[in-house]
């Protein structure tokens, strides 16, 4: 049993170190003692102290840019709150709701082929007559009516910032999404020649806080209620 066990719980403890430690807590007394239990014991509090590494220790294994991406909010966020084996989540960092980090690499072609892996994300109240427009305008803007968010995927900070912003052109009216798109595409081959630009480095707009939308329930009558079968007499 005591074999059983200890592996039962090395397995726990290699996918879900928190898990393993909680496991590791209830376990009977007759786990193995002396020098090779102890050796045991302290490999099972090195699995089981994965809440505990750094940003550089988990994505040790990660693809190049996910890890680059990683470092790169590490030193600007600080630790994130919020670790998986395959992403990583700040919360309430400077303007924005979440940021969250992917070890995934999405192929996105626009404006020149790169990978998304790197989400900010935002409140805001997007109205629902232009979220057909910011989808033609970029596949990586994310839009939740419901939460109240809107978020943009990319390879860094900067590119998420000038999605946003021109996202925002858009939703005010300022752009339409092929104006958008062009001048995305132009601030950023600037940027490879050096050539900074204010949505580059901020966000133009306040986000709103509260933006959610609980939408409304149906009601009798209503396309989409659902109705009970009608018995035949």
């Amino acid at each position: 049993m005591t074999v059983i066990r200890t592996a039962v719980y090395s397995a726990i403890a290699s996918i879900f170190p928190i898990a393993g430690t909680a496991f590791a807590q209830h376990q009977p007394a007759d786990r193995p003692t002396g020098p090779a239990g102890q050796s045991q014991m302290a490999g099972d509090k090195h699995a089981a102290g994965g809440k505990q590494m750094s940003v550089e220790q988990c994505t040790a294994d990660w693809s190049a840019g996910p890890k680059k991406a990683a470092k790169m909010m590490s030193e600007k966020y600080g630790e994130p709150g919020g670790v998986t084996p395959t992403c990583l989540v700040w919360t309430d960092k400077g303007p924005f709701k979440e940021i969250i980090l992917l070890n995934e690499e999405i192929q996105h072609d626009f404006p020149m082929p790169h990978k998304d892996y790197l989400q900010h994300v935002v409140e805001f109240k997007v109205p629902t007559d232009k979220v057909s427009e910011l989808a033609k305008f970029d596949g990586s803007i994310i839009v939740d009516r419901t939460r109240g968010t809107i978020g943009a995927r990319c390879d860094t900070e900067a590119h998420n910032l000038l999605a946003l912003n021109l996202a925002y052109d858009i939703i005010n009216g300022k752009k339409n999404a092929e104006q958008a798109r062009k001048e995305y595409g132009e601030i950023a081959k600037a940027e490879k020649s050096g050539t900074t630009h204010e949505y580059l480095s901020k966000l133009t707009f306040q986000p709103m806080p509260n933006a959610g939308d609980a939408d409304m329930a149906l009601k009798k009558g209503q396309p989409g209620e659902a109705h009970t079968a009608v018995e035949k007499n």
